[in-house]
Protein backbone atom coordinates (compact mmCIF):
# COMPACT_ATOMS: atom_id res chain seq x y z
CA UNK A 1 0.00 0.00 0.00
CA UNK A 2 1.37 3.19 -0.92
CA UNK A 3 2.28 5.82 1.81
CA UNK A 4 0.45 8.41 2.46
CA UNK A 5 2.33 11.86 3.07
CA UNK A 6 -0.70 14.47 3.12
CA UNK A 7 -4.28 12.82 2.48
CA UNK A 8 -6.07 15.80 2.63
CA UNK A 9 -5.33 18.88 0.60
CA UNK A 10 -6.47 22.22 1.06
CA UNK A 11 -9.92 23.11 -0.22
CA UNK A 12 -10.57 23.19 -4.15
CA UNK A 13 -7.43 20.93 -4.50
CA UNK A 14 -9.20 17.42 -4.18
CA UNK A 15 -11.58 17.56 -6.53
CA UNK A 16 -13.88 15.49 -3.80
CA UNK A 17 -17.58 15.62 -4.85
CA UNK A 18 -20.53 16.49 -2.50
CA UNK A 19 -23.03 13.85 -2.04
CA UNK A 20 -26.19 14.77 -2.74
CA UNK A 21 -27.81 15.63 0.89
CA UNK A 22 -24.71 17.62 1.06
CA UNK A 23 -25.23 19.84 -2.07
CA UNK A 24 -29.03 20.23 -1.53
CA UNK A 25 -28.46 21.52 2.20
CA UNK A 26 -25.21 23.87 1.51
CA UNK A 27 -23.39 25.64 -1.12
CA UNK A 28 -20.26 25.08 0.80
CA UNK A 29 -17.99 22.71 -0.25
CA UNK A 30 -16.97 20.89 3.15
CA UNK A 31 -15.96 17.44 1.13
CA UNK A 32 -12.47 19.04 0.93
CA UNK A 33 -11.21 19.61 4.07
CA UNK A 34 -12.82 18.82 7.41
CA UNK A 35 -12.83 22.51 8.81
CA UNK A 36 -15.42 23.14 11.70
CA UNK A 37 -17.18 25.60 9.85
CA UNK A 38 -19.98 25.31 12.94
CA UNK A 39 -21.10 22.22 12.08
CA UNK A 40 -22.16 19.68 14.77
CA UNK A 41 -19.25 17.62 16.19
CA UNK A 42 -21.27 14.54 16.15
CA UNK A 43 -20.05 11.86 13.25
CA UNK A 44 -22.27 8.54 12.62
CA UNK A 45 -19.93 5.51 12.29
CA UNK A 46 -20.74 2.18 10.85
CA UNK A 47 -20.07 -0.29 12.73
CA UNK A 48 -20.05 -4.16 10.84
CA UNK A 49 -19.21 -7.39 11.90
CA UNK A 50 -15.85 -7.44 10.89
CA UNK A 51 -13.89 -10.61 10.28
CA UNK A 52 -16.01 -13.44 13.00
CA UNK A 53 -14.27 -16.51 12.11
CA UNK A 54 -10.96 -14.81 12.66
CA UNK A 55 -12.10 -13.32 15.74
CA UNK A 56 -13.29 -16.71 17.05
CA UNK A 57 -10.64 -18.98 16.06
CA UNK A 58 -7.76 -16.49 17.42
CA UNK A 59 -9.55 -16.23 20.90
CA UNK A 60 -10.76 -20.05 20.91
CA UNK A 61 -7.71 -21.83 19.20
CA UNK A 62 -4.46 -19.94 19.27
CA UNK A 63 -1.51 -22.25 18.86
CA UNK A 64 2.08 -20.71 18.36
CA UNK A 65 4.44 -22.13 15.95
CA UNK A 66 8.06 -21.82 16.57
CA UNK A 67 8.46 -23.13 12.69
CA UNK A 68 7.10 -21.08 10.02
CA UNK A 69 6.60 -24.53 8.23
CA UNK A 70 4.89 -26.47 10.83
CA UNK A 71 3.65 -30.14 11.18
CA UNK A 72 1.00 -31.77 13.20
CA UNK A 73 -0.57 -35.16 13.91
CA UNK A 74 -4.40 -36.28 13.44
CA UNK A 75 -5.27 -39.81 15.00
CA UNK A 76 -8.11 -41.39 13.70
CA UNK A 77 -10.00 -44.40 16.08
CA UNK A 78 -10.29 -48.00 14.12
CA UNK A 79 -12.45 -50.19 16.06
CA UNK A 80 -15.49 -48.55 14.23
CA UNK A 81 -13.70 -49.53 10.98
CA UNK A 82 -13.50 -53.24 10.42
CA UNK A 83 -15.52 -53.41 7.34
CA UNK A 84 -15.10 -54.44 4.30
CA UNK A 85 -16.72 -54.74 0.94
CA UNK A 86 -17.52 -58.52 -0.52
CA UNK A 87 -15.68 -58.22 -4.12
CA UNK A 88 -15.74 -61.21 -5.58
CA UNK A 89 -15.51 -65.00 -3.98
CA UNK A 90 -13.68 -68.32 -5.48
CA UNK A 91 -16.47 -70.30 -6.81
CA UNK A 92 -15.05 -74.20 -7.75
CA UNK A 93 -11.38 -73.25 -8.85
CA UNK A 94 -12.53 -70.21 -10.91
CA UNK A 95 -12.53 -66.33 -9.30
CA UNK A 96 -15.66 -64.64 -10.37
CA UNK A 97 -17.12 -61.31 -9.32
CA UNK A 98 -20.84 -62.78 -9.91
CA UNK A 99 -23.36 -61.80 -7.23
CA UNK A 100 -24.93 -64.84 -6.69
CA UNK A 101 -22.62 -66.15 -3.72
CA UNK A 102 -21.79 -70.09 -3.81
CA UNK A 103 -19.12 -72.00 -1.51
CA UNK A 104 -16.11 -73.31 -3.05
CA UNK A 105 -17.98 -76.36 -4.62
CA UNK A 106 -20.03 -73.78 -6.88
CA UNK A 107 -23.27 -74.35 -4.89
CA UNK A 108 -25.73 -72.54 -2.69
CA UNK A 109 -24.36 -71.67 0.24
CA UNK A 110 -25.48 -73.75 3.73
CA UNK A 111 -24.41 -74.22 7.08
CA UNK A 112 -21.19 -76.37 7.23
CA UNK A 113 -19.82 -75.32 3.53
CA UNK A 114 -16.76 -73.67 2.77
CA UNK A 115 -16.28 -70.32 1.25
CA UNK A 116 -13.64 -68.42 0.16
CA UNK A 117 -14.13 -64.32 -0.39
CA UNK A 118 -12.35 -61.44 -1.41
CA UNK A 119 -12.99 -58.32 0.32
CA UNK A 120 -11.90 -54.75 -0.04
CA UNK A 121 -12.39 -51.37 2.11
CA UNK A 122 -12.72 -47.88 1.60
CA UNK A 123 -10.44 -45.87 3.38
CA UNK A 124 -6.88 -45.74 3.77
CA UNK A 125 -4.87 -48.30 5.98
CA UNK A 126 -2.31 -45.60 6.98
CA UNK A 127 -4.06 -43.46 8.98
CA UNK A 128 -7.65 -44.98 8.79
CA UNK A 129 -8.24 -41.99 6.45
CA UNK A 130 -11.91 -42.16 5.05
CA UNK A 131 -14.09 -41.00 2.03
CA UNK A 132 -15.71 -37.88 2.79
CA UNK A 133 -19.04 -36.31 1.19
CA UNK A 134 -17.86 -35.47 -1.82
CA UNK A 135 -15.05 -36.73 -1.51
CA UNK A 136 -14.65 -40.26 -1.57
CA UNK A 137 -12.07 -42.92 -2.09
CA UNK A 138 -13.11 -45.61 -4.07
CA UNK A 139 -13.37 -49.25 -3.03
CA UNK A 140 -10.18 -51.13 -3.38
CA UNK A 141 -7.67 -48.32 -4.58
CA UNK A 142 -4.32 -47.84 -3.66
CA UNK A 143 -3.66 -48.10 0.09
CA UNK A 144 -7.00 -49.51 1.46
CA UNK A 145 -5.61 -53.33 1.53
CA UNK A 146 -7.71 -54.16 4.72
CA UNK A 147 -5.58 -55.30 7.49
CA UNK A 148 -7.75 -56.22 10.17
CA UNK A 149 -8.78 -59.84 9.51
CA UNK A 150 -7.95 -62.61 11.53
CA UNK A 151 -8.79 -66.48 12.26
CA UNK A 152 -11.36 -67.33 14.11
CA UNK A 153 -13.25 -63.63 13.57
CA UNK A 154 -17.12 -64.11 12.72
CA UNK A 155 -18.05 -62.13 9.55
CA UNK A 156 -21.38 -61.22 9.09
CA UNK A 157 -22.03 -60.49 5.10
CA UNK A 158 -25.34 -59.18 3.77
CA UNK A 159 -27.34 -60.85 1.43
CA UNK A 160 -30.58 -59.19 -0.85
CA UNK A 161 -32.86 -61.41 -3.34
CA UNK A 162 -32.42 -60.88 -7.17
CA UNK A 163 -34.89 -57.51 -7.51
CA UNK A 164 -33.19 -56.12 -4.20
CA UNK A 165 -29.31 -55.68 -5.11
CA UNK A 166 -28.08 -53.11 -2.57
CA UNK A 167 -30.92 -53.62 -0.43
CA UNK A 168 -29.96 -55.74 2.59
CA UNK A 169 -32.33 -58.41 3.29
CA UNK A 170 -30.62 -61.80 5.30
CA UNK A 171 -26.89 -62.16 6.27
CA UNK A 172 -24.97 -65.23 6.60
CA UNK A 173 -22.33 -65.96 9.16
CA UNK A 174 -18.58 -67.36 8.31
CA UNK A 175 -16.42 -68.57 10.93
CA UNK A 176 -12.73 -67.34 9.78
CA UNK A 177 -10.39 -70.11 9.35
CA UNK A 178 -7.60 -68.03 6.91
CA UNK A 179 -6.49 -65.20 5.86
CA UNK A 180 -4.05 -64.65 2.96
CA UNK A 181 -3.41 -60.85 1.60
CA UNK A 182 -0.57 -62.23 -0.65
CA UNK A 183 -3.11 -62.97 -3.67
CA UNK A 184 -3.24 -60.89 -6.55
CA UNK A 185 -5.88 -58.48 -6.65
CA UNK A 186 -9.28 -58.39 -8.14
CA UNK A 187 -10.27 -56.58 -11.05
CA UNK A 188 -6.96 -54.06 -10.37
CA UNK A 189 -8.89 -53.67 -6.61
CA UNK A 190 -6.58 -54.25 -3.64
CA UNK A 191 -8.42 -57.01 -1.10
CA UNK A 192 -7.91 -59.96 1.03
CA UNK A 193 -8.87 -63.25 0.47
CA UNK A 194 -10.72 -64.94 3.74
CA UNK A 195 -11.63 -68.64 3.87
CA UNK A 196 -14.01 -70.05 5.89
CA UNK A 197 -17.14 -72.19 6.81
CA UNK A 198 -21.00 -70.84 6.91
CA UNK A 199 -22.27 -71.12 10.36
CA UNK A 200 -25.82 -69.48 9.56
CA UNK A 201 -27.39 -69.70 6.03
CA UNK A 202 -29.86 -67.06 5.06
CA UNK A 203 -33.21 -67.64 3.51
CA UNK A 204 -34.22 -69.27 0.58
CA UNK A 205 -33.71 -67.05 -2.38
CA UNK A 206 -31.37 -64.50 -0.31
CA UNK A 207 -28.37 -65.32 -2.61
CA UNK A 208 -27.16 -62.04 -4.14
CA UNK A 209 -24.61 -60.21 -2.27
CA UNK A 210 -25.46 -56.99 -1.50
CA UNK A 211 -22.17 -55.38 -2.02
CA UNK A 212 -23.30 -55.85 -5.98
CA UNK A 213 -26.02 -53.63 -8.05
CA UNK A 214 -26.68 -56.30 -10.39
CA UNK A 215 -25.02 -59.72 -11.27
CA UNK A 216 -21.41 -58.91 -12.12
CA UNK A 217 -21.48 -55.32 -11.19
CA UNK A 218 -20.09 -54.55 -8.14
CA UNK A 219 -22.13 -51.74 -6.59
CA UNK A 220 -18.76 -49.35 -6.19
CA UNK A 221 -20.23 -47.64 -3.29
CA UNK A 222 -18.88 -44.74 -2.38
CA UNK A 223 -19.64 -41.50 -0.06
CA UNK A 224 -21.36 -38.89 -1.82
CA UNK A 225 -24.50 -36.45 -1.07
CA UNK A 226 -27.02 -38.90 -1.48
CA UNK A 227 -24.86 -41.39 -0.12
CA UNK A 228 -23.93 -41.13 3.40
CA UNK A 229 -22.35 -43.66 6.45
CA UNK A 230 -25.67 -45.29 6.75
CA UNK A 231 -26.44 -46.03 3.01
CA UNK A 232 -23.06 -47.82 2.57
CA UNK A 233 -23.59 -49.42 5.83
CA UNK A 234 -26.08 -51.77 4.46
CA UNK A 235 -23.68 -53.46 1.41
CA UNK A 236 -20.49 -53.74 3.90
CA UNK A 237 -19.56 -57.33 5.63
CA UNK A 238 -18.39 -56.42 9.43
CA UNK A 239 -16.77 -58.29 12.37
CA UNK A 240 -18.93 -59.70 14.98
CA UNK A 241 -16.79 -60.62 17.43
CA UNK A 242 -14.49 -63.81 17.79
CA UNK A 243 -14.75 -67.30 18.75
CA UNK A 244 -12.26 -70.39 19.89
CA UNK A 245 -12.39 -73.43 21.21
CA UNK A 246 -11.96 -74.81 24.36
CA UNK A 247 -8.21 -74.35 25.97
CA UNK A 248 -7.38 -73.10 22.48
CA UNK A 249 -3.61 -71.71 22.49
CA UNK A 250 -3.07 -68.10 22.11
CA UNK A 251 -3.59 -66.18 19.31
CA UNK A 252 -0.46 -66.39 16.81
CA UNK A 253 -1.00 -62.90 15.03
CA UNK A 254 -2.89 -59.81 16.26
CA UNK A 255 -4.20 -56.81 14.21
CA UNK A 256 -2.62 -53.88 14.07
CA UNK A 257 -3.57 -50.30 12.44
CA UNK A 258 -1.81 -47.22 12.17
CA UNK A 259 -4.35 -44.41 13.47
CA UNK A 260 -2.00 -41.23 13.12
CA UNK A 261 -1.60 -39.44 9.88
CA UNK A 262 0.80 -36.17 9.68
CA UNK A 263 -0.46 -32.46 8.06
CA UNK A 264 1.72 -29.67 7.76
CA UNK A 265 1.03 -25.82 7.34
CA UNK A 266 2.57 -22.81 6.14
CA UNK A 267 3.02 -18.77 7.51
CA UNK A 268 1.68 -16.10 5.83
CA UNK A 269 3.21 -12.77 5.93
CA UNK A 270 0.40 -10.04 5.87
CA UNK A 271 1.82 -6.21 5.98
CA UNK A 272 0.46 -3.23 6.07
CA UNK A 273 2.03 0.16 5.88
CA UNK A 274 0.75 3.43 6.18
CA UNK A 275 3.07 6.95 6.99
CA UNK A 276 2.19 10.48 7.25
CA UNK A 277 4.89 13.98 7.51
CA UNK A 278 5.10 15.77 10.79
CA UNK A 279 3.44 18.63 9.22
CA UNK A 280 0.43 16.90 8.16
CA UNK A 281 0.11 14.80 11.90
CA UNK A 282 0.43 18.07 13.72
CA UNK A 283 -2.64 19.63 11.89
CA UNK A 284 -6.06 19.50 13.79
CA UNK A 285 -9.08 18.34 11.59
CA UNK A 286 -12.84 18.21 12.06
CA UNK A 287 -14.83 15.72 13.83
CA UNK A 288 -11.38 13.86 14.15
CA UNK A 289 -8.60 15.89 15.16
CA UNK A 290 -5.94 13.02 14.68
CA UNK A 291 -5.76 11.98 10.99
CA UNK A 292 -3.02 10.09 11.98
CA UNK A 293 -4.72 8.44 14.55
CA UNK A 294 -8.26 7.94 12.30
CA UNK A 295 -5.55 6.40 9.70
CA UNK A 296 -3.88 4.57 11.93
CA UNK A 297 -7.62 2.80 13.26
CA UNK A 298 -8.72 2.39 9.88
CA UNK A 299 -5.55 -0.07 8.70
CA UNK A 300 -6.07 -2.21 11.62
CA UNK A 301 -9.24 -3.06 10.22
CA UNK A 302 -8.52 -3.32 7.14
CA UNK A 303 -5.40 -5.47 8.63
CA UNK A 304 -7.53 -7.67 10.11
CA UNK A 305 -10.42 -7.65 7.23
CA UNK A 306 -7.82 -9.07 4.75
CA UNK A 307 -6.54 -12.14 7.56
CA UNK A 308 -10.48 -12.83 7.61
CA UNK A 309 -10.54 -13.57 3.87
CA UNK A 310 -7.19 -15.15 3.52
CA UNK A 311 -8.63 -17.53 6.35
CA UNK A 312 -11.25 -18.30 4.04
CA UNK A 313 -9.96 -18.07 0.10
CA UNK A 314 -6.73 -18.85 0.60
CA UNK A 315 -4.78 -22.00 -0.67
CA UNK A 316 -1.52 -22.96 1.09
CA UNK A 317 1.41 -22.83 -1.56
CA UNK A 318 4.91 -21.46 -2.19
CA UNK A 319 5.14 -19.59 -4.80
CA UNK A 320 8.56 -18.18 -6.53
CA UNK A 321 7.66 -14.81 -8.11
CA UNK A 322 10.41 -12.75 -10.19
CA UNK A 323 12.95 -14.48 -8.52
CA UNK A 324 11.02 -14.30 -4.90
CA UNK A 325 9.15 -16.95 -2.89
CA UNK A 326 5.98 -16.36 -1.26
CA UNK A 327 4.10 -18.76 1.30
CA UNK A 328 0.47 -18.67 1.60
CA UNK A 329 -1.31 -20.29 4.07
CA UNK A 330 -4.54 -22.63 3.96
CA UNK A 331 -8.26 -20.96 3.93
CA UNK A 332 -11.33 -22.96 4.75
CA UNK A 333 -13.18 -23.18 1.56
CA UNK A 334 -10.22 -24.52 -0.47
CA UNK A 335 -9.42 -26.89 1.96
CA UNK A 336 -13.28 -28.23 2.26
CA UNK A 337 -13.59 -28.14 -1.47
CA UNK A 338 -10.43 -30.31 -1.53
CA UNK A 339 -10.78 -32.78 1.62
CA UNK A 340 -13.69 -32.18 3.45
CA UNK A 341 -17.69 -32.55 3.38
CA UNK A 342 -19.41 -30.86 0.16
CA UNK A 343 -23.49 -30.16 -0.33
CA UNK A 344 -25.98 -28.74 -2.71
CA UNK A 345 -28.31 -25.62 -0.71
CA UNK A 346 -30.88 -24.52 -3.13
CA UNK A 347 -32.79 -21.63 -1.58
CA UNK A 348 -35.35 -21.64 -3.86
CA UNK A 349 -36.10 -25.44 -3.03
CA UNK A 350 -33.78 -26.95 -0.44
CA UNK A 351 -36.26 -28.11 2.45
CA UNK A 352 -36.13 -28.90 5.97
CA UNK A 353 -35.87 -32.58 4.93
CA UNK A 354 -33.70 -31.83 2.87
CA UNK A 355 -31.42 -30.14 5.23
CA UNK A 356 -32.07 -32.82 7.69
CA UNK A 357 -30.41 -35.55 5.55
CA UNK A 358 -27.54 -33.53 4.81
CA UNK A 359 -27.26 -33.27 8.97
CA UNK A 360 -27.80 -36.42 9.17
CA UNK A 361 -25.06 -37.63 6.82
CA UNK A 362 -22.55 -35.49 7.71
CA UNK A 363 -22.47 -36.24 12.00
CA UNK A 364 -23.05 -39.32 11.48
CA UNK A 365 -21.46 -41.05 14.69
CA UNK A 366 -19.48 -43.63 13.01
CA UNK A 367 -18.14 -40.71 10.85
CA UNK A 368 -18.09 -37.87 12.41
CA UNK A 369 -19.00 -37.24 16.40
CA UNK A 370 -17.89 -34.27 17.09
CA UNK A 371 -20.42 -31.22 17.02
CA UNK A 372 -18.06 -28.05 17.91
CA UNK A 373 -19.20 -27.03 14.83
CA UNK A 374 -19.65 -23.12 13.92
CA UNK A 375 -21.86 -22.09 10.73
CA UNK A 376 -21.02 -19.23 9.33
CA UNK A 377 -23.37 -18.07 6.26
CA UNK A 378 -23.74 -15.50 3.38
CA UNK A 379 -26.56 -12.99 3.88
CA UNK A 380 -29.15 -14.61 1.72
CA UNK A 381 -28.72 -17.93 3.62
CA UNK A 382 -28.93 -16.58 6.87
CA UNK A 383 -31.99 -15.03 6.54
CA UNK A 384 -33.66 -18.14 4.80
CA UNK A 385 -32.61 -19.86 7.70
CA UNK A 386 -34.74 -17.18 9.92
CA UNK A 387 -37.52 -17.16 7.31
CA UNK A 388 -39.20 -19.67 9.31
CA UNK A 389 -42.59 -19.17 7.30
CA UNK A 390 -41.19 -19.29 4.14
CA UNK A 391 -38.82 -22.46 5.08
CA UNK A 392 -41.87 -24.25 6.04
CA UNK A 393 -43.81 -23.34 2.94
CA UNK A 394 -41.34 -25.09 0.76
CA UNK A 395 -41.63 -28.37 3.29
CA UNK A 396 -45.54 -28.23 2.50
CA UNK A 397 -45.77 -26.64 -0.87
CA UNK A 398 -48.01 -29.44 -2.11
CA UNK A 399 -50.03 -29.70 0.14
CA UNK A 400 -53.58 -28.92 0.34
CA UNK A 401 -55.64 -26.11 2.20
CA UNK A 402 -57.16 -27.33 5.14
CA UNK A 403 -55.87 -31.18 6.23
CA UNK A 404 -53.30 -33.51 5.05
CA UNK A 405 -55.88 -35.71 3.45
CA UNK A 406 -57.33 -32.15 1.87
CA UNK A 407 -60.59 -32.33 3.53
CA UNK A 408 -61.57 -28.75 5.21
CA UNK A 409 -60.18 -29.21 8.51
CA UNK A 410 -57.97 -31.46 10.70
CA UNK A 411 -55.30 -31.27 13.22
CA UNK A 412 -52.90 -30.33 10.58
CA UNK A 413 -54.95 -27.11 9.98
CA UNK A 414 -58.19 -25.71 10.35
CA UNK A 415 -60.59 -25.38 7.10
CA UNK A 416 -59.73 -22.57 4.72
CA UNK A 417 -55.86 -22.47 6.23
CA UNK A 418 -52.73 -22.49 3.67
CA UNK A 419 -50.66 -25.28 3.07
CA UNK A 420 -47.76 -23.13 4.95
CA UNK A 421 -49.14 -23.39 8.33
CA UNK A 422 -48.75 -27.32 8.02
CA UNK A 423 -45.12 -26.41 8.72
CA UNK A 424 -43.32 -28.39 11.78
CA UNK A 425 -40.62 -26.57 13.67
CA UNK A 426 -38.06 -29.13 14.11
CA UNK A 427 -35.72 -26.19 12.66
CA UNK A 428 -36.14 -23.34 15.25
CA UNK A 429 -34.44 -20.56 16.39
CA UNK A 430 -33.78 -20.95 20.22
CA UNK A 431 -31.80 -18.05 20.90
CA UNK A 432 -28.79 -15.14 20.21
CA UNK A 433 -25.72 -14.85 22.10
CA UNK A 434 -22.55 -13.06 21.61
CA UNK A 435 -19.08 -15.11 21.89
CA UNK A 436 -15.94 -12.57 21.97
CA UNK A 437 -17.89 -9.92 20.01
CA UNK A 438 -19.72 -12.41 17.68
CA UNK A 439 -23.04 -12.77 17.13
CA UNK A 440 -24.50 -16.02 17.41
CA UNK A 441 -28.13 -17.15 16.54
CA UNK A 442 -28.79 -21.20 18.05
CA UNK A 443 -30.80 -22.91 15.92
CA UNK A 444 -32.01 -26.16 17.43
CA UNK A 445 -32.19 -29.10 15.69
CA UNK A 446 -32.55 -33.06 16.07
CA UNK A 447 -28.81 -33.53 15.40
CA UNK A 448 -28.05 -30.43 18.46
CA UNK A 449 -27.83 -26.79 18.02
CA UNK A 450 -26.29 -24.95 15.27
CA UNK A 451 -24.79 -22.02 15.66
CA UNK A 452 -24.96 -19.79 13.06
CA UNK A 453 -23.17 -16.49 12.23
CA UNK A 454 -23.77 -14.51 9.58
CA UNK A 455 -20.14 -13.58 7.19
CA UNK A 456 -20.31 -11.02 4.83
CA UNK A 457 -17.14 -12.42 3.26
CA UNK A 458 -18.85 -15.30 1.49
CA UNK A 459 -21.84 -13.21 0.08
CA UNK A 460 -18.80 -12.66 -2.97
CA UNK A 461 -18.42 -16.35 -3.08
CA UNK A 462 -20.86 -19.37 -4.29
CA UNK A 463 -20.48 -20.63 -0.42
CA UNK A 464 -23.63 -20.42 1.41
CA UNK A 465 -23.01 -22.25 4.51
CA UNK A 466 -19.50 -22.80 6.06
CA UNK A 467 -19.80 -25.38 8.86
CA UNK A 468 -16.53 -25.27 10.66
CA UNK A 469 -15.34 -27.31 13.76
CA UNK A 470 -12.96 -25.27 16.33
CA UNK A 471 -11.54 -28.01 17.66
CA UNK A 472 -9.61 -28.96 14.48
CA UNK A 473 -8.62 -25.68 13.39
CA UNK A 474 -6.23 -23.43 14.77
CA UNK A 475 -4.06 -20.05 14.31
CA UNK A 476 -1.04 -20.47 14.87
CA UNK A 477 0.92 -17.03 14.77
CA UNK A 478 5.28 -17.55 14.64
CA UNK A 479 6.60 -17.15 17.95
CA UNK A 480 10.28 -18.31 19.36
CA UNK A 481 13.03 -16.97 20.77
CA UNK A 482 11.82 -14.02 22.42
CA UNK A 483 10.00 -12.51 19.00
CA UNK A 484 6.10 -12.68 18.76
CA UNK A 485 5.21 -12.47 15.50
CA UNK A 486 1.24 -12.07 16.23
CA UNK A 487 0.00 -8.98 14.89
CA UNK A 488 2.35 -6.25 16.60
CA UNK A 489 2.20 -2.75 15.17
CA UNK A 490 5.93 -1.19 14.55
CA UNK A 491 6.79 1.76 14.93
CA UNK A 492 8.78 5.01 13.03
CA UNK A 493 9.85 2.14 10.56
CA UNK A 494 11.57 3.42 7.67
CA UNK A 495 14.20 2.08 5.00
CA UNK A 496 17.91 2.85 4.48
CA UNK A 497 16.58 5.51 1.38
CA UNK A 498 14.18 7.41 3.94
CA UNK A 499 16.07 7.59 6.82
CA UNK A 500 16.33 10.98 8.01
CA UNK A 501 13.30 11.84 6.62
CA UNK A 502 10.78 14.23 8.38
CA UNK A 503 7.64 11.80 8.21
CA UNK A 504 6.59 8.93 10.36
CA UNK A 505 5.80 5.75 9.16
CA UNK A 506 4.52 2.86 10.88
CA UNK A 507 3.77 -0.98 10.18
CA UNK A 508 1.53 -3.54 10.96
CA UNK A 509 2.79 -6.97 10.65
CA UNK A 510 1.21 -10.25 11.58
CA UNK A 511 3.09 -13.38 10.53
CA UNK A 512 0.88 -16.42 10.87
CA UNK A 513 -1.32 -19.61 9.50
CA UNK A 514 -3.84 -21.94 10.04
CA UNK A 515 -3.79 -25.51 10.86
CA UNK A 516 -6.65 -27.68 9.42
CA UNK A 517 -7.25 -30.94 10.40
CA UNK A 518 -9.90 -33.83 10.41
CA UNK A 519 -11.52 -32.74 7.15
CA UNK A 520 -14.41 -35.56 7.91
CA UNK A 521 -15.58 -32.42 10.47
CA UNK A 522 -15.93 -29.38 7.89
CA UNK A 523 -18.31 -28.84 5.84
CA UNK A 524 -20.43 -26.22 3.13
CA UNK A 525 -23.11 -26.19 1.41
CA UNK A 526 -23.06 -24.42 -2.27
Amino acid sequence: MALTTYPHPLAGQSGWDENAAGLSGSALSTGDLRRRYNFGSMVSELAIAQDPFFRLVSKISKSPTDDPEFKFTEKRQSFHKRYGYVIGFNSGTDVTDDATLVDTSDSAVTVGDALKLYVSADFKSAGNIGSRIGNAITVGSTGTRPRFFLENQVLRIPVSDTSNYGVPQDYILMHVTGVDDAQADIASKECVQLSGVCIREAADGMTELTSFSAAGTLATPAMSKTSGPADLAAMQCHIVGTSYEEGSSLLGASWDDQPYSTGSGLVQTFRDEFGMTNKARATVLKYEPNEFARIWREHLIAHKWDIEQASLFGSQSKATISSKEYWYTQGAVDYILNYGNIFDLAIASKTQDDFLEDMSKFLDPRYNNSNATVFFCDTATYNWLHKLSGYFANNVANVQPGGYDGSTASAGGAAGSTGASLGRADFAVSGKRKVFGVDLTVISTPYGDMNVVRNVHLDSSDIKILGINMRYVKYRPLVGNGVNRDTSIYVGVQDLANSGVDKRVDMILTEAGYEWSMPESHVLWK
